[in-house]
């Protein structure tokens, strides 16, 4: 029995109408994906599933806390993840998984894994920049932090320092 046996939906023993499932995620679905970054995770996971004569429809929402790493100071931090996703699943003559919306199984298909789209869900939730709240209202304490702003005030006196050269093209416009 697999790993991500416990995310597969068995569609084909369902009627049409809604069905309900949860499930907890840990850091061993991001780990067998390959997706290294998160120090530890507990997202709890709640997936709608309408059934109707042709196609699912699939709403996920997901609400946890994700202990990673800040960007800025690599000091580690809970990260609180909420994020919700809808997916239409339609069955066609093979699969294809191109668009992040809509799903096409294969025809005859009678369970559908969503492992894939729990780990990229969660993952894309993220902000491009994941920062310390620490940070952003000045209350962390770093040595990290310190030696950046040690350097950001040496820049800031090297800028302050402008080359009388240059007033002289000011003097142009």
């Amino acid at each position: 029995m697999s790993f991500l046996s416990q995310y597969i939906i068995n569609i084909s023993s369902l009627n049409e109408g809604l069905y309900e499932f949860d499930f907890n995620l840990d850091n061993n679905l991001f780990k067998h994906f390959g997706y290294q970054d998160f120090n530890s995770c507990k997202i709890a996971v709640h997936v709608k599933l309408f059934k109707k004569s042709n196609l699912l429809d699939l709403n996920f929402s997901s609400k946890g806390k994700i202990n990673i790493n800040c960007f800025v100071s690599n000091e580690p931090f809970d990260y609180i993840q909420t994020h919700i996703m809808d997916l239409v699943v339609k069955f066609g003559p093979e699969l294809n998984n191109e668009n992040e919306e809509l799903l096409i199984l294969p025809k005859g298909t009678y369970q559908i894994d969503i492992s894939q789209q729990l780990y990229e869900m969660i993952v894309l939730s993220l902000p491009l920049k994941v920062i310390h709240p620490g940070i952003e209202n000045g209350t962390l304490k770093s040595e990290t932090l310190n030696r950046l702003k040690k350097y950001e005030s040496n820049t800031k006196k090297n800028i302050s320092k402008i080359d009388p050269r240059w007033d002289k093209l000011k003097d142009l416009i």
